[in-house]
């Protein structure tokens, strides 16, 4: 029994290990910069002007930043959207990093956002399964309709993941093909901001690997509640 809540414990800490450091380096560089010509709205915006993307909006919300590619719209927490901070205007940069993706017509990321919508329901879904397991069983009177059960619905909150981590080029490809070479030909930061610069992209990038992490603590939740 110790054991076994050991390696609960362990799994825990590496699910939420990637979401702390993605925080971590964001909340690090996000003091104001005075010395920074606009916000990273502002910045957006200019970028999006610059490379002929004058369609695409930018506005501010509350459910993370993110590219909406149905809406051709760049989100920024506000934060981000009215913040004059190095991790504001990074953000900022890898966000029209996927709208560059969009308008050049990328395929991962159209591959991507189809994952993305099917995540919802598949998550769903495998909610509904676990918790119909017991009441199955009942129903059926034999213990092998809860295997069943529980098996389809850990095979459907795991594909959730397999969804999350599939992502991952397509948040490199915006942060280093795409917003990097943009703040570096831009000169929009100094050099001696190129390295922060970096880490920030970095962790926009993990931003899915980090909701991949949570994903396996869901299956884990469930597990827990059912005790299986």
């Amino acid at each position: 029994m110790g054991l076994i809540l050991f390696i609960l414990l362990v799994m825990v800490v590496l699910a939420l290990l990637p979401q702390f450091w993605v925080k971590s380096v964001i909340r690090r560089h996000s003091a104001d910069r005075p010395d920074f010509p606009g916000t990273g709205g502002e910045f957006a915006r200019h970028i999006l002007d610059e490379m002929g993307l004058q369609s695409v909006v930018v506005e501010e919300t509350d459910v993370g930043d993110h590219y909406d590619p149905d809406a051709a719209t760049v989100r920024l927490l506000p934060q981000h959207y009215n913040g004059r901070s190095l991790s504001a205007v990074v953000i900022a940069a890898h966000e029209v990093g996927h709208a560059m993706q969009d308008a050049t017509g990328y395929r991962p990321l159209k591959a991507r956002t189809k994952l993305a919508k099917q995540a919802v329901n598949v998550e769903r879904i495998g909610s509904i399964v676990m918790l119909a397991a017991p009441l199955m069983m009942i129903v059926a009177k034999t213990p092998h309709i809860l295997i069943f059960e529980l098996m389809a619905g850990m095979l459907i909150l795991g594909s959730t993941i397999l969804m999350h981590a599939t992502t991952l080029p397509v948040e490199f490809d915006a942060s280093f093909r795409r917003a990097l070479p943009v703040l570096q030909a831009g000169r929009y930061i100094g050099d001696k901001d190129m390295a922060a610069a970096r880490q920030i992209l970095k962790a926009a990038s993990y931003t899915y690997v980090a909701a991949a992490a949570l994903s396996m603590l869901n299956v884990m939740r469930w597990l827990r509640i059912l005790r299986f």
